[in-house]
């Protein structure tokens, strides 16, 4: 079993705008519904280390065993910013040895120069690589097939370099050495489940360019480059508060998953809302766009991912994250219901049906909508304020033509009580024109409705679903 000691030092100095920040793992292991098995971790600011003479999981080791585990993590900030990032394992074996390594290794730097930033995570290596006995070559996002029951990455990695117009560069790289992800029950661990091994990420930010020395107010340079009276600017009287801080506009890092689609099936309409003032909501600004659509239009996952932090806060009402397979986050609120797929944990496709829409939370009495977030990985450690605008990324999503459930869904997931303070969701039904013949959510009218339904397609088609939330808020909010 793993046996840790870690330490750490002070960071460096701070200085101008540069900024910098690492963190690896040795292994983790995540199972649907329960909380991830971690062994070996460090992050910085500060330097810290970790390390371990084995790890098993679960205690017998019949899924995962190591040898001996080390990780570090530093950065240091100054004029220019510096940050890497290292976790080593030696002797993995998983399931009985069918997947085998004799040492795998993540690494992930960064560093800044004036106003540019860049970064490597080509050290990183898998050596000794054998599945289901057959050896297997190495590089970086290779996908290998696991018979019938699920696949690995190989060097998992993603890497992005942002800018706004006359700021100054960031770099965000991150490292998965082994990524192994299950399609089905297998070894003792469910599907959904993933293994991740050799994990590294690293980010900097290179510091702005000095500001222009300022002018004495009440001047202003002529054409012969003297200076001359001007107008005073106007001052702020004391005690008034102080300004709002500028809207982070321009920022659209590109989002590398792949596959991603409109968030909202059927008719629907948007405006570029982000940013508007919100005086009532923390931060006092729209971290996003509303998506207007009939109540019950089913919501979908933008992307190939994970669900998470399913659930119910006062701002929000219903509302769920979703994660891609390069660590963008996607935020959905104002969900009338959620649909069995919205589990935490749980792996969905694009275009598969996480809830629908509504206006509960803060939306209470206003026009039925989606309230939609895009958090780029490039800007995850800005925490909730790392949203950017996502009317781009909304324009160039493709628009799903059909959207249903398969007859056994209700079936996937098993039956629990809301364990949030949301009301209970109703019944839903899948298409828009169905829930057009029902009284709002009313369970009994929608059942009529589908009776009808049924009856003039033979019992086929869509199904009726009655939905309960699942989880704890997330904690973030609008």
């Amino acid at each position: 079993m793993i046996l840790l000691a870690a330490g750490s030092a002070g960071a460096g100095g701070s200085a101008a705008s540069a900024g910098a920040s690492a963190r690896a793992y040795a292994v983790k292991v995540s199972i649907p519904g329960q909380a991830a098995s971690q062994a070996g971790y460090a992050s910085a600011p500060p330097y810290a280390t970790a390390f371990g003479s084995s790890f098993a999981y679960p205690a017998d080791g019949t899924a995962l065993t190591t040898g001996a585990l080390a990780v570090s993590a530093s950065s240091d900030v100054g004029p220019t910013a510096a940050a890497s990032a290292s976790s080593e394992v030696d002797s993995l074996i998983l399931f009985g040895g069918e997947i085998v390594a004799s040492s795998v290794k993540g690494e992930a730097t960064g560093s800044t120069k004036g106003r540019t930033a860049r970064g490597a995570l080509a050290s990183s290596s898998v050596a000794g690589l054998t599945v289901l006995g057959q050896p297997v070559t190495v590089a970086p996002n290779n996908r290998v097939a696991l018979a019938d029951w699920g696949y690995l990455i190989t060097l998992e990695q993603s890497v992005d370099t942002s800018s706004a117009s006359g700021r100054a560069q960031a770099y965000h790289g991150f490292v998965t050495a082994l990524d192994i992800h299950l399609t089905a029950e297998h070894g003792g661990l469910p599907a959904g489940s993933e293994i991740q091994v050799g994990y590294a990420e690293a980010f900097v930010q290179a510091s702005a360019a000095p500001p222009a020395k300022p002018e004495p107010p009440g001047t202003v340079k002529g054409k012969n480059g003297k200076k001359t009276p001007n107008a005073p600017e106007p001052s702020r009287k004391k005690g008034s508060p102080a300004p709002l801080l500028p809207i982070p506009t321009g920022l659209a890092p590109k989002l590398t998953a792949g596959g991603y689609v409109f968030p909202v099936y059927g008719p629907s309409s948007y405006g570029d809302s982000f940013g508007a003032f919100r005086g009532d909501v923390p931060g006092n600004w729209h971290h996003g766009d509303d998506i207007f659509a009939p109540l019950g239009a089913p919501i979908l996952a933008v992307a190939d991912g994970l669900v998470f932090s399913v659930g119910w806060n006062d701002l929000g009402g219903n509302r769920l994250w979703l994660r891609d397979s390069q660590g963008n986050e996607f935020y959905f609120a104002h969900l009338s219901a959620f649909s069995p797929l919205a589990r935490n944990g749980k792996h969905v496709k694009a275009g598969e049906v996480l809830g629908f829409v509504g206006n509960t939370g803060d939306a209470a009495g206003t026009p039925y909508h989606l309230h939609f977030e895009v958090h780029p990985v490039s800007l995850l450690f800005m925490g909730y304020d790392g949203a950017v605008d996502p009317t781009p990324y909304l324009q160039a999503w493709q628009k799903l033509r059909d959207v249903r459930f398969l007859p056994n869904i209700a079936g996937w997931v098993r039956w629990a009580p809301v364990s949030d303070p949301a009301p209970k969701p109703g019944a839903i039904l899948l298409q828009v024109s169905d829930i057009s013949e029902a009284d709002g959510l009313d369970p009994g009218s929608l059942e009529r409705a589908m009776a009808e339904k049924a009856s003039t397609e033979g019992g086929g088609g869509d199904r009726l679903l009655t939905t309960h939330g699942l989880g704890r808020p997330r904690g973030a909010g609008y």
